[in-house]
This record gives structure tokens, C-alpha cells and sequence, in this order.
């Protein structure tokens, strides 16, 4: 009996963050926000939503004692990426209005909130923005996204061994995902899920004849091929900056906004990859209105998802450009406890709470 159960205000305003989350703890990590300045250079800020008090907390900028220090933190950015392995996070990719896209990789210790950067070698990704980040093992895979020197999609995978911290460019066999940015990659087992984004019908340029897809393309970590798979015969619509994640063996994704359809979305939907699958699932409760660029982090068996944008109310469903920016947070549960479901019927008939524990209350 899946449910939103929590519906959270003035959280951090952010657009195109990036977001893991470690125990009960969600980190949030830069974004674009209307009207803030994204061309003077300054550190990217780190928000912290803890899932048992459901209370945000900014952490302080750290201290850096000289330029070379200094560089151990990311600049305030957009389009990045985050993943967690044990207690580091790393960010990657991403982009300012001074500095262009970036392709310095930065970690994060988790434990004491120390920046640094790893000494890396080998082929590293060029710089770009909306791109796609997933850890399998040791291994962290970068797909995707838009190059910022070639200026044009990318359909290229490459991988960072976190042991060696060498890059590689993954020579895949198969036919390869199409070229695109604000696209989703899930890793399900072995295997890498890819789903929508933003694409052109012509090739790797962007020349304004964009396209959707909405078919599932998945890569074999193990034998590094793309494979060929059978078309689903219920399909979401197809979406960019949508979210998705990957929960008891199954790929979920949510929300994301389509140009052609000029059409934000709100929608959940389940892939089975065993199956080959699509299914909608319509949650109870009250959940996010339409949005793009928002983030999604599980927690147990709980969806944390916050920020994003959307249409301005009185500009309908679409509209690209008059947009609101969202502080809101939602939590989707997919198996609420009895405590949770009381405090529900609690609010939800108005019942007096005066004789409840503190806590509770």
C-alpha cells in the first residue's frame, strides 16, 4: 500500500541539484535557483535533510587556507552528478555561467565534511552538463550528457575504477543508447537502465528538431554490451529530468517534462526488467504537482523527493520558460507502519491529539 505520507515546506529552493542519501541522512549538493547569481565563483552548498526529525540543516562553507585548497571544492554549479561508495561521495560534471561545464572529479567525506580531489589518470570524460552517474561495485559509470567542447550529445560510457582511480572509455558492443542529456541511468543487478532524455533526430547536434524517446536501453556491465531487448508494449510518455530509482529489483521514475508535448509530469511508473515491463502506479495521498529537475533518494523503504520546477500557476501545464522554483519535499512510503498510518487518520480526521505522546504529537 504505497503512500505519500509527508509533505514538508521551506526547505532549499534548488533546480538540477544532485542529492545520495547515507543511513537517514539525504545531501544535497548545489542547483539552480531563479534570480541567484550562478556567474561570481563561490563554493557549491551542501544541505543535509535528516528522514527522523524532517529538519534541513546548510552546512557551513569550509575553510580552505590558500588557492590550492580552495581548488579541492566545487564551484556552485548546475547539471552535476552524485554518487555514494561507502563513506565518500563523489560529484562530477555540472556547470556555472563564468566557468562553463566541468570535469574535475570531487569527493566528499560523509563522516567529517572534508572536500578533496582525487588524483586521477587515464581517459577522462570531457566536460559537460546532464549527464548520467551510477555506482556498481567499485565502479563508477558516466553516460551521456551534453559536451561542452564538442558541443553535442554524448552517447559514450565511461568508467572509474575507484580502486586504481583510472578513467576509461568503455568500448561497448552492440548498438548503442542514442545520443542525449537529462536522461536517467539505473544499475539493477549488473545491468545499466537507461531511460528518456533529451535527443535530436538528426544525430549528436542539437538542432532544435528534438526528440523523447521512451524505450528502455540496457548495458551489460559484465560482457560491456548494449543489448537488444523487446519493446514494452505500455510505455510512459517519453521525458527529460525526470527522476528514477531502483527499489527491490525494479526501476522506478517520476515527473520530467517533454518540449514537444510541452507537458510536465507528475506521473509514477514501474519497469520490470525480468518482465520487460511498464506499469503505472498511482500511490495514496497527495503527491508533487508536475515538475522537472527535482531530486529523488530512497531511504528504506521511502522515497525522499525535493526541489524542482514547474510551470507557473496561471500558465498551465507547460510553458518552458515561466516556471516556479520548488522548496517542497515529499516522502513516498512503500510500506507504511501502523504508527505512520494512525498519524495519518490523526490529521486527516481532525481528531484531538492533546492525549498522544509528545513525540507523536
Amino acid at each position: 500500500m504505497w503512500r505519500w505520507t509527508t509533505h514538508l515546506d521551506g526547505g532549499p529552493r534548488r533546480v538540477n541539484h544532485a542529492a545520495v542519501s547515507m543511513g537517514h541522512k539525504v545531501y544535497s549538493f548545489g542547483g539552480y535557483c531563479s534570480g541567484d547569481d550562478y556567474e561570481t565563483l563561490r563554493q557549491i552548498d551542501v544541505h543535509v535533510f535528516n528522514t527522523v526529525s524532517l529538519r534541513w540543516m546548510k552546512l557551513p562553507p569550509v575553510r580552505t587556507g590558500g588557492r590550492e585548497h580552495a581548488r579541492d571544492v566545487p564551484y556552485m554549479r548546475y547539471g552535476h552528478t552524485a554518487v555514494l561508495l561507502e563513506d565518500t561521495i563523489y560529484i562530477w560534471g555540472g556547470r556555472n555561467d563564468t566557468e562553463g561545464a566541468c570535469n574535475v572529479l570531487y569527493a566528499f567525506h560523509v563522516n567529517n565534511h572534508r572536500w578533496f580531489t582525487p588524483k586521477i589518470s587515464g581517459t577522462v570524460p570531457g566536460a559537460r552538463d546532464g549527464h548520467s552517474a551510477c555506482i556498481l561495485g567499485k565502479a563508477m559509470y558516466i553516460f551521456g550528457g551534453y559536451e561542452q567542447l564538442a558541443d553535442c550529445f554524448s552517447n559514450d560510457i565511461h568508467k572509474l575504477d575507484t580502486t586504481t582511480m583510472v578513467w576509461s572509455l568503455v568500448n561497448a558492443r552492440g548498438t548503442p543508447a542514442r545520443w542525449r542529456d537529462f536522461h536517467s541511468a539505473t544499475i539493477v543487478g549488473t545491468k545499466m537502465f537507461v531511460f528518456g532524455g533529451r535527443a535530436d533526430r538528426f544525430g549528436p547536434f542539437h538542432s532544435s528538431n528534438e526528440i523523447y524517446c521512451n524505450k528502455i536501453k540496457v548495458f551489460d556491465t559484465e560482457t560491456n554490451s548494449w543489448l537488444n531487448t523487446a519493446t514494452a508494449q505500455l510505455l510512459p510518455e517519453g521525458r527529460r529530468s525526470h527522476s528514477a530509482f531502483s527499489y527491490n529489483g525494479e526501476l522506478y521514475i517520476f515527473g520530467g517534462y517533454n518540449a514537444r508535448l510541452d507537458r510536465h509530469f507528475n506521473d509514477l511508473w514501474k519497469f520490470n526488467p525480468e518482465a520487460f515491463s511498464w506499469k503505472k502506479v498511482e500511490p495514496l495521498g497527495k503527491g508533487p504537482c508536475p515538475r522537472r529537475r527535482q531530486c529523488c533518494c530512497l531511504v528504506g523503504d521511502r522515497i525522499i523527493l525535493f526541489g524542482g520546477t514547474s510551470p507557473c500557476p496561471d500558465q498551465g501545464m507547460g510553458d518552458e520558460f515561466n516556471l516556479m522554483d520548488h522548496s517542497d519535499l515529499y516522502i513516498l512510503d512503500f510500506s507504511p507502519n501502523l504508527k505512520t498510518l494512525c498519524k495519518l487518520a490523526v490529521i486527516n480526521y481532525s481528531l484531538d491529539q492533546q492525549g498522544l505522546p509528545h513525540d507523536i504529537r
